[in-house]
């Protein structure tokens, strides 16, 4: 299994629960798949560099696990598809 980062923005006029529950179905996808969740960051709503979707501000949140390929492509998948999801960008985490 590889180490993977998820970078996450959601929307930041989102209910502290709504949020929870959003961050949480992907950290389930990932132990239903096999894999392990190291860390959930939650850096909180912060201005983003340019409008996404004519939102200027999104609550940023950086998940840390471990999983296979198969498990990255169902988050993508998920998180593409998402209506409360703004951006996202998984990356595989070089282990020293």
């Amino acid at each position: 299994m590889q180490k993977y980062e998820m970078l996450i923005l959601l929307r930041s006029d989102m209910e502290d629960e709504a949020r929870e529950a959003e961050l949480k179905k992907y950290a389930d996808i990932v132990t239903t798949m096999g894999g392990t969740v190291e860390a959930t960051d939650k850096w909180g709503v912060k201005k983003t560099q340019y409008p996404i979707a004519f939102k200027t501000e999104a609550f940023y949140a950086l998940m840390t696990f471990h999983a296979n390929g198969e498990t990255v492509r169902e988050l993508d998948r998920i998180a593409g598809i998402s209506d409360v999801v703004l951006r996202r960008m998984i990356t595989k985490v070089e282990e020293k």
